[in-house]
């Protein structure tokens, strides 16, 4: 079973809970691609693919009573299954997907992702969490897998945070548990992360940035197997953490109180979401110029976004300290 969502920059396809076995890929993928998804890829697709059901429980037994629907659809350029949650509880809309193609990489497709054209093997993992109160923050997170017929291959991923309300001890938490991962593997690799994230995730129309980063990273290639499996291992922790880190911010704010004060300025931030997933998104961009499942590309959107012409916070408010927050280069961990 294959889908196709909106994620990062190359993996669009996606499928569901059901993990296909070469054999399966090979009803539906002509030979000559089939070889592409060698042992490493295999072996990445599964794990990515235990990862999304298990992120679909824990966020699960933290929502409530609302499940994931599993939603199969089937395109030319391949099958797929989104796995949504809608009107729950805490969450109003979220995604955690799962995907696993092959197929021919067109040239329209190359210059979207900056690669040239040819045969590849992709797989990953991509998710998105709206939440109903307005003091819990979207969430973001995506890993992948990709190879190309040369031999070429490359992880990529990340998770950043989106607040409504920027909150200074939540953002530094939430850097601190990817600094405490990326630690693990590499000590460069939160600052350099970090950095990319704040460079990716920036409106420049609006000249500030989505929310306050997290890390961002691609083209990891590995250059034999030993960094192959510090790179793998390294993408499976941070799907890991995912829900772990969102199902910990909805035990801790979900019941706090808003208004209808609360309510418009959450939907005008996620106008702003809008706005970057469909111009500056590379993910998205990718997605609709390789002939994928739109519904699915655009399950990122916001349930409800609002737009205020010239809308200007009050000085000294909430929001208004939130917009001057919305900057790069940002050290939320030690900030005072």
């Amino acid at each position: 079973m294959l889908y196709y969502i909106r994620g990062s920059a190359i993996l669009k396809i996606i499928f569901g809970f059901k993990f296909l076995t070469f054999a399966d890929i090979s009803k539906w993928v002509e030979p000559e691609k089939v070889r592409l998804m060698d042992n490493r890829g295999q072996k990445v697709a599964k794990e990515y693919n235990v990862l999304q059901l298990r992120a679909c429980e824990i966020v699960e037994k933290a929502e409530g009573t609302t499940k994931f629907v599993h939603h199969d659809w089937t395109k030319e350029i391949g099958s797929g299954n989104s796995a949504v949650l809608q009107g729950g509880q805490r969450i109003e809309k979220a995604a955690i997907n799962f995907s696993q193609v092959s197929g021919n990489y067109t040239e329209e497709m190359a210059k979207s992702a900056g690669m040239k054209p040819g045969k590849f093997f992709a797989t990953g993992i991509s998710s998105i969490m709206h939440p109903i109160n307005p003091m819990v923050p979207i969430i973001h997170m995506n890993v992948r897998y990709f190879e190309l017929e040369d031999g070429t291959s490359w992880f990529g991923g990340g998770i950043d945070l989106t607040p409504h309300y920027i909150d200074k001890k939540e953002a530094a938490w939430f850097h601190q548990q990817l600094k405490a991962v990326c630690d693990r593997f590499d000590v460069n690799f939160y600052p350099d992360f970090m950095k990319q994230a704040d460079d990716y995730f920036f409106l420049s129309h609006r000249n500030e940035t989505r929310g306050v980063g997290g890390i961002f990273f691609d083209h990891q290639q590995p250059s034999g197997e030993e960094v192959f499996e510090k790179l793998f291992e390294f993408t499976t922790a941070l799907a890991k953490l995912y829900p772990e880190i969102y199902v910990e911010i909805l035990e801790n704010k979900s019941d706090k109180a808003f208004g209808e004060k609360e309510k418009e300025w959450q939907n005008i931030r996620r106008g702003r979401y809008v706005e970057f997933n469909l111009i500056h998104d590379r993910g998205t961009k990718f997605g609709l110029v390789s002939g994928g499942n739109t519904e699915s590309i655009l399950l990122s959107m916001p349930p409800l976004a609002e737009w205020k012409y010239q809308f200007v916070p009050e000085p000294g408010s909430a929001e208004e300290y939130t917009l001057r927050m919305l900057k790069k280069d940002i050290d939320w961990i030690h900030l005072k």
